[in-house]
């Protein structure tokens, strides 16, 4: 059976003794069955909403650097970024080795080196050795980069929903059922089976409580964060 959209919604059509759909007729359905899709949908956010840092969302997002600029804009599927994880990639061309970057304070930058965005000197312009998180969706590299360098950085992606019969949800499919479960919550909602729908709602409950054990509730060891001097 494959794991897709329309596979889930047949899932949830099942459950509830509903004609199942084809590839054919999914897109055109109409009646209950928008109402079976818009639960699957809902379910999906209601999960990713239950863990910012599902690794099934997890995404390594590679950036390249324009000589002289410094402001970048964030992703618009980023959910969590890790500003620890930004690093230089290494690029023989370019002359680079890898550099991991520390995070500086957005007001220290503002009191401190903001000059440097209008700065036109190119002779200040080397490798960054700094990432800031602005306040908006952009975060600042200091110093100004010389050269078109690679940029890495870690973070969670916010999944988008759902629209071929063909799309496939990020999360595995060992939990289709808790996405089943959670659709089923909406369902009966909307057929006022209040008791029922908390039914699904428990058993959605139960099944992320387990997801989390799995996948976030891991202390493999301890780590020493304070500084040395």
């Amino acid at each position: 059976m494959a794991y897709d959209y329309l596979e889930l919604v047949n899932d949830l059509n099942r459950r509830v003794n509903e004609t199942e759909l084809s590839s054919s007729n999914f897109a055109d359905a109409t009646g209950f069955y928008n109402t079976a899709k818009d639960a699957i949908n809902s379910s999906i956010r209601l999960l990713n909403q239950e863990q910012f840092q599902w690794p099934f969302n997890y995404l390594e997002q590679e950036d390249v650097l324009t000589a002289g600029d410094m402001r970048y804009d964030i992703p618009y599927n980023a959910k969590t970024i890790d500003y620890n994880t930004f690093r230089i990639k290494r690029n023989a061309t370019l002359g680079n080795t890898t550099v991991t970057l520390k995070v500086m304070d957005y007001e220290e930058y503002l009191s401190k080196y903001v000059d440097s965005e209008y700065n036109e000197d190119t002779s200040i312009r080397t490798v960054p050795t700094h990432i800031v998180r602005a306040p908006g969706n952009q975060y600042i590299v200091y110093p100004s980069p010389d050269k078109n360098y690679e940029l890495i950085y870690e973070m969670y992606s916010l999944p988008v929903d759902l629209i071929l019969h063909s799309d496939v949800p990020s999360a595995p499919e060992a939990y289709r059922h808790i996405i089943v479960d959670g659709a089923m919550y909406y369902v009966q909602t909307f057929r006022n089976d209040n008791q029922s729908a908390q039914m699904s709602l428990q058993k959605f409950n139960e099944g992320v409580k387990n997801m989390k054990a799995i996948y976030i509730n891991r202390f493999e060891y301890l780590y020493d964060k304070r500084v040395h001097f």
